[in-house]
């Protein structure tokens, strides 16, 4: 009996192995990793599996930033963001434009300004983050803000 299950085993993990990875490729891949100086970031979220992976991903990333436009019925996911991070002293850690409603950015703990510009209206955010923990922060423009776009 001892035997069987020494043979049966490897085979199981095989097959626990195979299955795992057949699920992992039908969930969609992250984004790719970009810096902006010494801080990795990525953005993203356009279609449910992408946005998706980020909401799962973002819980492992010191802080993730949401986008949207905002109109009576509903919220509607924005791109295109310029996002620009400054330190405490002032100096610029990351500039990017989001590519998808999702940023997520890799930043030392610290107190940061966090600043969104879609279609010339820019909102401004203090973020804390901390060791060890993931910040989130969501930036909501009216339903003005889309027609300025086109």
């Amino acid at each position: 009996m001892k035997s069987l299950n020494r043979k049966a085993a490897p085979a199981a993990i095989l097959a626990a192995l195979l299955a795992g990875g057949a699920l992992a490729q039908a969930g969609a891949p992250l984004p790719p990793v970009h810096n902006s100086g010494p801080v990795e970031y990525l953005s993203g979220g356009i279609g449910a599996d992408e946005s998706a992976a980020i909401q799962s991903a973002s819980r492992q990333w010191p802080l993730a930033l949401e986008f949207a436009i905002k109109d009576r019925q509903r919220a509607d996911f924005a791109a295109d963001v310029k996002v620009r991070i400054r330190d405490a002293r002032g100096n610029e850690v990351l500039q990017a434009t989001s590519e998808g409603p999702f940023l997520l950015a890799r930043l030392a703990p610290g107190s940061y300004a966090v600043e969104a510009t879609l279609a010339g209206q820019t909102q401004h955010r203090k973020v804390d983050v901390k060791a060890g923990q993931s910040s989130r922060q969501m930036f909501l423009w009216g339903a003005e803000t889309d027609k300025n776009r086109s």
